[in-house]
C-alpha cells in the first residue's frame, strides 16, 4: 500500500499525470491509472486520514478483487458436500463439475471449479488434510496415556489399563477400548471388536511398526506378523504398516489419539475404576458423545453422520464367523512322530518324523502344517506331559504293538496256559512301569506261532522254577528243548552230627 499512496500523492499534491507519476513510483502507466480509477470509485480523498490503515486501504480499493467485471457471479458450488463426495470410490472433481454445470450452465469452469476446492480443502482442520477414500483404511494405534484401575478393594493396588484407538479414514469415526496388555491376543482382539463396532471391514489396517503387527520393519517389503495378517484375510483385508519413523503416514490415528485421550482420560480422571468392564463401558458412553456431537468444521457434519452417509456402505461385509485368534509356532516332529506344544505331544503321520512343522495354536484346537499342507489335527489338551496320537499316524508295526494292553496280554497269555500267565503276571509287576514289560510279555506270547501252546508253557514253567522272568531266558530253554527235561534239583545235605550242635530241643 505504500505505492499507491505515493500515487494518491503524487495525483493530488503534485497534479502529475500518468505518465509522470509512473517514472516516480517505477510502475507502470496502466497501473497507476487503474488505481486512480480505483480510488476515484472508493470516494477516497486526499490527504487520507488516520483511520485509513493499510488493510483498510486495500479493501476500499480491491474488495471486488477475483470477479469478473462484467459479469454474472456464477452460483457457488457446496463445497463441502464436494468434499464428503470425494471420498466415495471413483468420484473425481470431473465427475462433481460435470453435475455441477449441468444444474448451473452458466457456473464457473473446470478450472476455476478445481482452483476453488483446493483453496477450501487447505482451510479445513488438520484433522481433515488427507484425502481418504471411504471404506478404504482404518488406521490403528495405543494411546500413550493409561487407565488406572484399582483390582485389589481392600489395599487400593492400581493396575494400568492401555487404550486402543481405531480410527475410519473417509468419516474420522473413532472406536476405543481399554486392555490389560498390548500384546499379540489383545491387539487381534481389538481390532475385531473394531470391525464389529463399525458393521463392517476396512479394505486395509494401517498400524506403526509396533513389534506386536511388524516382525521386520522395511520401507519396501515389511514383514507382519502371521497371525495379523491370517485376521486380515479372514476379513477380506489386508495390512499396510506405515513407513518406519513417519508419523504422518497415519496422521489421521495420531490426531485421534490426541482426541480420545483428552476427551476421554479427561472425563475419566476422577472416576475409580475395579474392573476392566467398567473402563470400557465409560468408555463406551463417551465415545458415543464424541462421535454423536462433536461437529468437523466446515464439513459441517458429525463423524456419526459422515460414517452413514459415505462410509457405511463402502465397507466389507463381515464374514459368518468371528476370527479365533491362532498363533504360530515352529516345531519339529521327533523320532517318535510326536510334536511338543506347551508340554503335550501331539501325533504326525510317521512319514514326518524328524521334519520341521508348523502348529497354528488356538484355545481349543491344535493344527500341524508341513510345507503350508495340514496334516494333522487335534483338539487341544493340558499341558500334563503326555501325548495324543492317531492310529492312522503310527506305522502298521506300531499299530499292532499299541492295540495290546495289559488286560489283552493277561487274556492271551491265560489261553496259552497257567505258567505262561504267571510269568507274565510277574514280569509287569517287577517294573516300576507295567509298559516297560509289554515287549518281553508280548515276545513270550508270540513264540507260540514258533514252538506251539504247550512247549511255551513248559517253557515258562522252567523259567519260574529257576527264576529266569525274561524273555531271552524262554527263548533259550526253548531253542534248547530244556523244556522237555525235568528240572535237576538239588539233594538236601546230609545232617551233620556234632557235640557242638544243640538241637533242636534245646529251644523249647
Amino acid at each position: 500500500m505504500r505505492r499507491v499512496r505515493e500515487i494518491l500523492r503524487c495525483r493530488f499534491e503534485g497534479s502529475l499525470g500518468s505518465k509522470a507519476i509512473s517514472y516516480r513510483v517505477g510502475a507502470a502507466p496502466s497501473t497507476v491509472r487503474e488505481t486512480l480509477r480505483r480510488a476515484e470509485a472508493a470516494g477516497l480523498t486526499w490527504p487520507l486520514g488516520e483511520e485509513i490503515t493499510d488493510a483498510v486501504l486495500e479493501a476500499a480499493l480491491y474488495k471486488e478483487a477475483g470477479t469478473k467485471t462484467g459479469h454474472r457471479r456464477s452460483v457457488e458450488p457446496d463445497w463441502a458436500y464436494v468434499h464428503r463426495e470425494l471420498k466415495r470410490k471413483h468420484v473425481t472433481l470431473q465427475v462433481l463439475w460435470d453435475e455441477y454445470i449441468v444444474r448451473h450452465p452458466d457456473g464457473y469452469r473446470y478450472s476455476r471449479f478445481c482452483d476453488l476446492y483446493r483453496a477450501f480443502a487447505l482451510k479445513l482442520p488438520v484433522t481433515m488434510r488427507q484425502n481418504h477414500v471411504a471404506g478404504d483404511k482404518l488406521f490403528v494405534d495405543y494411546a500413550g496415556d493409561k487407565v488406572p484401575v484399582v483390582v485389589d478393594r481392600l489395599t487400593g493396588k492400581k493396575r494400568p489399563a492401555h487404550l486402543f484407538v481405531a480410527v475410519l479414514g473417509g468419516s474420522s469415526l473413532s472406536y476405543a477400548e481399554a486392555r490389560w496388555s498390548e500384546t499379540l491376543p489383545d491387539w487381534l482382539a481389538c481390532h475385531v471388536h473394531a470391525v464389529e463396532a463399525f458393521g463392517g471391514a476396512p479394505a486395509l489396517f494401517v498400524p506403526d511398526n509396533a513389534k506386536v503387527a511388524v516382525i521386520k520393519a522395511c520401507l519396501y517389503d515389511p514383514q507382519v506378523n502371521r497371525s495379523y495378517a491370517e485376521m486380515a484375510a479372514h476379513y477380506s483385508s489386508a495390512v499396510l504398516p506405515t513407513r518406519p519413523r513417519r508419523p504422518r503416514d497415519k496422521a489421521k490415528v495420531e490426531s485421534a489419539v490426541l482426541i480420545v485421550e483428552r476427551w476421554l482420560l479427561g472425563r475419566l480422571r476422577h472416576r475409580v475404576f475395579y474392573s476392566l468392564a467398567e473402563v470400557n463401558a465409560a468408555i463406551k458412553e463417551l465415545l458415543a458423545d464424541l462421535n454423536d456431537r462433536r461437529i468437523l468444521r466446515r464439513v459441517g457434519q458429525t463423524r456419526r453422520q459422515l460414517f452413514e452417509e459415505i462410509e457405511r456402505a463402502a465397507l466389507r461385509p463381515l464374514p459368518a464367523e468371528r476370527y479365533v485368534f491362532a498363533e504360530w509356532r515352529s516345531r519339529r516332529a521327533g523320532l517318535d512322530y510326536h510334536v511338543e506344544i506347551e508340554r503335550h505331544y501331539y501325533s504326525v503321520p510317521y512319514r514326518f518324523a524328524r521334519e520341521p512343522i508348523e502348529a497354528r495354536i488356538t484355545a481349543n484346537t491344535i493344527e500341524l502344517f508341513h510345507k503350508g499342507g495340514r496334516i494333522a489335527a487335534h483338539l487341544r489338551s493340558s499341558g500334563n506331559g503326555r501325548h495324543t496320537t492317531v492310529a492312522e499316524h503310527m506305522p502298521s508295526a506300531h499299530r499292532r504293538f499299541a492295540d495290546w494292553t495289559i488286560e489283552r496280554i493277561g487274556r492271551e497269555a491265560s489261553a496259552i496256559g497257567p505258567d505262561v500267565a504267571l510269568l507274565c503276571e510277574k514280569i509287569l509287576a517287577e517294573r516300576r512301569h507295567p509298559e516297560q514289560g509289554f515287549r518281553a510279555c508280548l515276545g513270550i506270547v508270540r513264540l507260540v506261532k514258533g514252538f506251539g501252546r504247550e512247549r511255551v508253557n513248559a517253557a515258562c514253567g522252567r523259567a519260574l522254577e529257576i527264576g529266569a522272568r525274561t524273555y531271552g531266558s524262554v527263548r533259550s530253554i526253548l531253542d534248547n528243548r530244556l523244556d522237555q527235561k525235568p528240572v535237576k534239583r538239588p539233594e538236601p545235605p546230609d545232617p551233620i552230627d556234632h557235640p557242638n550242635i544243640r538241637g533242636s530241643r534245646y529251644y523249647h
